[in-house]
């Protein structure tokens, strides 16, 4: 079990987490506009597109939600789609799991639910080192999954009134991309990325979009034998 902490501390340690993953969110807000535009354009009434924000929480498997609901797609398609392009936390879960053991069934409810891309990549070096990581990944998660839904909001509310000339759209490759700058000075990462993002041009046109999960595999694979036989690539 993990030792018991003062209030204050608490505070602290979730502060870090809101403050660690600000910078992250420059481009998430664009995005959120986007998608809820996009989902009125695409004919969802706006409590549908505010729903789907708050249950689905995943910008990648929202956009893919409302594209393929609009033109009458099965259920099942939507939701393989939806669980294939989501995929990718079983990754994060499989991560954090050897973290998570400890901690109650609320907080793994909990923290499972606000385990996204950023909050992942940010709160990870926290959990790695420190006991009480759960209050950094409260705040990290909170943080993004609050501005998401209020952005989600705000693209209902200015509907047709964003112009397509602003060209919010480039907000969506920058949110992803933003996410590995930090590790470019890590071999074996840069690896993975190069290797999954290859494999995914190449798998792109497979199934219910399983070339994200995938790519992921392949390119972890790939990093996972280098490392193994070259020292060189550990560093």
């Amino acid at each position: 079990m993990y030792q018991s902490i003062s209030t204050s501390m608490k505070s602290k340690i979730f502060f870090q987490g809101i403050q660690d993953v600000l910078t992250l969110l420059i481009p998430v807000i664009p995005f959120g506009i986007i998608y809820g535009v996009l989902g009125l354009e695409l004919g969802l009434e706006p409590w549908a597109v505010i729903a789907s924000s708050f249950i689905i929480f995943g910008g990648a498997s929202q956009l893919a939600f409302v594209q393929l609901f609009s033109v009458g797609t099965s259920p099942y398609i939507i939701l393989g789609s939806v669980g294939a392009i989501n995929s990718r936390h079983l990754l994060y879960g499989a991560v954090c799991s050897q973290y998570f053991n400890k901690l109650t069934n609320g907080w793994k409810i909990l923290l499972s639910y606000l385990l996204t891309d950023q909050a992942f990549a940010v709160s990870l070096p926290y959990i790695k080192k420190n006991k009480n990581f759960r209050y950094h990944l409260l705040g990290s998660g909170f943080t993004l999954w609050f501005f998401w839904q209020i952005s989600t909001v705000c693209g209902v509310l200015l509907g047709n009134i964003v112009p397509p000339e602003l060209g919010l759209s480039f907000a969506i490759p920058i949110t992803f991309l933003s996410l590995l700058v930090k590790e470019l000075n890590k071999i074996d990462h840069v690896i993975v990325m190069m290797v999954s993002g290859l494999v995914s041009l190449l798998l792109f046109n497979f199934p219910l979009k399983i070339y994200i999960i995938l790519s992921a595999l392949i390119a972890l694979s790939v990093a996972y034998f280098l490392i193994k036989n070259f020292k060189r690539f550990a560093k």
